[in-house]
């Protein structure tokens, strides 16, 4: 019998004492990961005046918020989540936020572009042992048909991060300016992650799932070829990795092209892009996995089908709301592909969770991050700011808007992948479970 059976029929303190360690848990790993999301988003909102100080290219900055961090989030992030499949997961996610705060804090003290790109790849190490051990104990805290939800629930910390990124990002450009920003941001991670260690228990694995776990954590070439092997898993990689070029490369260039291109004032995009984005993100992030949560029971096509159905409402809308001429009409018309291009995140990432074995979930979603980090953070936010870098002799500051309009046809890839993958759930979810 499984605790999470156990529970079902024992006495109420057990539920209640599990129930208090999981929220425990899923606060202080929400707020872990907000802290690496305020960093991500801080770079984007301190384009304008870092550019000013240093006199960075649109293809530099495109490298700064993408491939110079992803490359070495994703090169860590495999061996990093097989330590963690193997190891103390929480203690691991304490450690990695006081190195991936501390180079933060170190990027206000950076005076050139090579030193700032040195910084990123600190970051980028650090935060590999993040989201991938974070989902691994909450997937031990919650049973499978929770999953897709509390995903949603634990990468809200994202568009959160966003919205306080955002806010507190325009704010210090305007009063302690961007050096400064930087620095507080990594001494508040620097002060929470002794609290997370404190706070948070490290769970059985396993104890949420109908088959015990298994003693030894397979090797990286069982958990790669699990991918390989099941055609769910092998269309989610995909489809996560085109959808999420799109969704980083929106959300790295939507502040710079709102500034830049529609004149939106500073202040404006802290009281207005800042809510915006966080909310439309939230919303896209926690629907997606209620979404799923509420029709998988029914069929385990929901995991494709739901995010196909918000990337085929992506494309035209964006498309929409790049070719007006005012930052309001625009601001406005971009809160449907905000809220569409996340909605894939908690389905994909509950997903890999449910396919796979309790001792491998670490390595199996890194290996997703791989796809969500090296196609989607690397490739995206790179491919706009090179487009735009070449657009520009002849569009000038509206080379950003076309540089975004030339992530929809990856959207409509994205959407395709998303189509086939629901061919193959229900035989995999049945093969999974035995049935």
């Amino acid at each position: 019998m499984t605790q999470a059976s156990a529970i079902e029929r024992g006495a109420p303190e057990t539920e209640r004492s599990l129930a208090l360690r999981r929220n425990v848990a899923l606060g202080m790993l929400f707020l872990v990961g907000t802290i690496n999301f305020v960093d991500r988003q801080l770079l984007s909102v301190l384009v304008e005046p870092i550019r000013a100080e240093m006199d960075f290219s649109d293809t530099q900055f495109g490298l700064l918020t993408g491939l110079a961090f992803a490359l070495f989030y994703a090169a860590m992030g495999v061996p990093v989540a097989m330590i963690a499949d193997r190891w103390n997961r929480v203690k691991l996610i304490g450690i990695a936020c006081v190195v991936w705060s501390g180079f933060t804090a170190a990027c206000g003290m950076v005076s050139n572009f090579w030193q700032l790109a040195v910084m990123r790849f600190g970051v980028g190490a650090g935060e590999s042992g993040g989201t991938a051990p974070s989902l691994s104990v909450l997937a031990d805290y919650y049973p499978p048909a929770q999953r897709p939800f509390i995903s949603g629930i634990f990468t809200l910390n994202g568009p959160f991060g966003v919205f306080v990124g955002t806010s507190f990002g325009a704010w210090a450009a305007a009063t302690i300016g961007w050096r400064n920003a930087f620095l507080v941001v990594g001494l508040i991670g620097i002060i929470i992650a002794p609290l997370l260690v404190w706070l948070v228990r490290e769970p059985p694995r396993g104890q949420m799932d109908a088959r015990p776990a298994a003693e030894d954590s397979p090797g990286f070439l069982d958990c790669f070829t699990a991918f390989i092997r099941q055609p769910s898993l092998r269309l989610v990689m995909i489809s996560s990795g085109l959808a999420a070029f799109v969704s980083y490369g929106m959300l790295n260039w939507i502040p710079a092209f709102l500034m830049r291109t529609q004149k939106m004032p500073l202040e404006a995009m802290a009281t207005w892009y800042a809510a915006s984005a966080g909310i439309t993100f939230g919303i896209g992030i926690l629907g997606g996995g209620w979404l799923v949560s509420r029709f998988a029971n029914r069929s385990a096509r929901a995991y494709g089908t739901m995010p196909a159905l918000a990337t085929a409402v992506l494309v035209p809308s964006l498309i929409a709301a790049l070719l007006v001429d005012s930052w309001q009409l625009s601001l406005a018309l971009m809160l449907v592909p905000m809220v569409a291009c996340t909605v894939y995140i908690a389905p994909a990432l509950a997903l890999v969770q449910n396919l796979t074995a309790p001792r491998s979930r670490a390595t199996s979603v890194a290996l997703l991050m791989l796809m969500f980090n090296i196609v989607g953070l690397g490739g995206g936010p790179l491919f706009a700011g090179a487009v735009s870098d070449a657009l520009k002799p002849v569009y000038g500051d509206d080379s950003l808007r076309w540089a975004l309009m030339a992530l929809v046809p990856v959207a409509a890839a994205a959407g395709l992948a998303q189509f086939a993958m629901t061919r193959h759930l229900e035989a995999d979810f049945a093969n999974q479970t035995g049935d």
